[in-house]
């Protein structure tokens, strides 16, 4: 099979050429354009962006396991090596589909993507469910034509200024749990999360939770799990807590005694 110019470029950006070129062309293929298609098209992308999206949480969890990073203790730089808990905070960060849209939009999936009319015209191209679907189903594709070394080096590739930042801050991005810290310091009572917005079908939903300290709604975020979705709220709240003069202790606990 002769591979678009269009796709062609595709692969040049991952740095990988396919011996099965209709892998990469399920991978890009989304299910309208399956639908709107059927003589143009015999597959469409969810069964390979399923098997991706393991292949994806494998290779960042051996890369976390063998990584070793600098950490204070003692004030003292040392050598050491994420615990259990660090690992599967940090997988589950650098898996989200935030990361994965923000991955997508860095190498302008969008314009490989084959969709159906109806999806192209509210704007799929720019979906960032969509793009992370999509990088999930080439990865797939990617393990299935070439092996996980080989996915797993593309993978890497594209995740290595995300893991540069991961790998020298050492940061948990745990900001549930540091919101909780605060909130408990605060008022002595956990952040309520609260359901905003539910949208979307049973394969492709999105949630808004807006989460409220004191009683004070303090940031709402996005997701496509209330997982996620409550954890973006929480990294709101606490840009808020942190940015904003309005936003201190004295100030919250005034909040808190109003009401």
């Amino acid at each position: 099979m002769v591979l678009p110019a269009l796709l062609t470029a595709l692969e040049q950006s991952l740095n990988y050429y396919f011996n099965d070129k209709e892998l990469l062309v399920e991978a890009v293929t989304h299910r309208s354009y399956y639908h709107e298609c059927l003589d143009k098209s015999q597959q469409y992308n969810e069964r390979v962006e399923f098997l991706g999206d393991s292949v994806l949480g494998l290779a960042i969890s051996e890369t976390l396991y063998v990584e070793k990073v600098f950490c204070k203790k003692n004030n003292k730089l040392v050598h050491t090596i994420f615990s259990e808990s660090e690992m599967s905070r940090l997988k589950s960060y650098l898996v989200s589909k935030k990361i994965l849209s923000q991955l997508a939009l860095d190498m302008n999936l969008g314009q490989y993507l084959k969709l159906g009319k109806g999806e192209e015209m509210t704007g799929g191209r720019e979906k960032h469910s969509l793009l992370a679907n999509t990088l999930e189903a080439i990865f797939g594709a990617v393990f299935l034509d070439g092996g996980y070394d080989t996915a797993k080096t593309v993978i890497i590739k594209l995740y290595q200024p995300v893991l540069t930042q991961v790998l020298s801050s050492h940061t948990s991005f745990d900001y549930k749990t540091e919101l909780q810290e605060i909130s408990q310091k605060l008022f002595s009572s956990l952040p309520e999360y609260k359901l905003a917005l539910e949208s979307g079908n049973d394969h492709d939903k999105d949630f808004v939770y807006e989460v409220y300290l004191g009683g004070k709604c303090m940031g709402s975020g996005s997701g496509k799990n209330k997982k996620s979705a409550q954890s973006e709220a929480a990294r709101v709240a606490l840009e808020a807590i942190a940015c904003s003069k309005t936003i201190d202790e004295p100030q919250l606990h005034n909040n808190q005694a109003v009401q």
